[in-house]
């Protein structure tokens, strides 16, 4: 399933492979890869450690809290490397930051808390990341004023959506694991 989502985003992105060096490339895609694992284990393992006493509002904080030095230390580079943000990309973190980091973290770690002990509601609401995708681009267009994505980009973008859902589902199927619930 992991191979469905990375042909959509190959699918994605192949329009812009044509004008990107090989190492703006890895600097772009290594976080991505890092933070698609690093974001499940991390709401898992507060899951784990916290054992309800958490509210969703007090993990997202841990979770900023913990990898803010990570944060820090990228901001460091970032301006010695190429000075202040502008005013663009500025205004576009802060939306990113309110819209996904706060808003849809603190509803995805609420529902999740709802169904923590039921593998197949999880699986669910897991699987509704995968709209993110679309919500965002669709922000984008809206408040960003972006060119509409090509047809191949599109495509991309619902088997990214298709793959996840699938993925959710598969990972957390009684049937498919031996009957064995998957934590």
């Amino acid at each position: 399933m992991s191979l469905i989502i990375l042909l959509g985003i190959i699918l994605m992105q192949i329009e812009q492979s044509k004008s990107i060096s090989i190492t703006d490339l890895l600097f772009g895609v290594t976080p991505i890869i890092i933070a698609s694992f690093a974001y499940p284990l991390g709401n898992r393992k507060m899951m784990e450690v916290c054992a309800g006493r958490l509210d969703a509002y007090q993990r997202v904080l841990g979770m900023t809290l913990a990898s803010l030095p990570l944060w820090l230390l990228l901001s460091f580079y970032g301006f010695c490397t190429t000075g202040m943000p502008s005013k663009e990309q500025t205004i576009q973190s802060v939306l990113v930051a309110i819209f996904s980091g706060v808003i849809a973290t603190v509803l995805f770690f609420k529902a999740t808390d709802m169904v923590r002990g039921n593998m197949q509601k999880l699986a669910t609401i897991e699987a509704t990341q995968s709209m993110e995708v679309f919500f965002s681009l669709l922000g984008e267009l809206v408040f960003l004023s972006i060119q509409l994505p090509s047809l191949i980009s599109w495509s991309g973008m619902f088997i990214v959506i298709l793959g996840m859902i699938l993925h959710s589902y598969v990972t957390h199927s009684p049937s498919l694991n031996n009957g064995k619930r998957v934590q």
